[in-house]
């Protein structure tokens, strides 16, 4: 059975100074921060912005030759990413690879909040880099 995905999870924007971005997606705009993160595996720092049933994430690379940062050089600050929420990604990532999609991650790697991800090359997208994201179950 294939994995499904559940809901966007976030838009993620890159960003050359976190502060003023945040002066106006925070300060003018009004959404509120409900986190700040580091990211090793990611190479940034994350602010997360909740509105509803999605997030907005500003990204910030901390180191120069992060993927990241390259795109972020390449193309300027704006929208990175799209990320769904899906229920199994072991299990999509190996349909996806069936069907000849292009994957920047062909296994999970971990992202915030101890959550497994992995992208899909935007060639196989229509120019969109997307991410996939599944949350770990909670313990009863």
């Amino acid at each position: 059975m294939m994995s499904t995905i559940k809901h966007l999870n976030h838009v993620a924007i890159l960003v050359e100074d976190l502060e003023m971005a945040l002066s106006f997606w925070r300060d003018a705009l009004g959404l509120e921060v409900s986190h700040i993160e580091y990211i090793p595996e990611q190479q940034a720092i994350v602010a997360f912005l909740p509105t509803g049933n999605a997030i907005l994430e500003l990204v910030k690379p901390t180191n120069e030759d992060s993927g990241s940062a390259r795109y972020l050089k390449k193309r300027g600050p704006g929208i990175h990413h799209l990320c769904f929420e899906v229920e199994d990604l072991e299990a999509h990532l190996k349909k996806l690879e069936r069907e000849g999609i292009r994957l920047v991650n062909a296994e999970p790697v971990m992202g915030a909040g101890g959550t497994k991800i992995a992208f899909i090359h935007p060639e196989s997208t229509h120019g969109v880099l997307i991410e996939l994201r599944q949350t770990p179950r909670s313990s009863p």
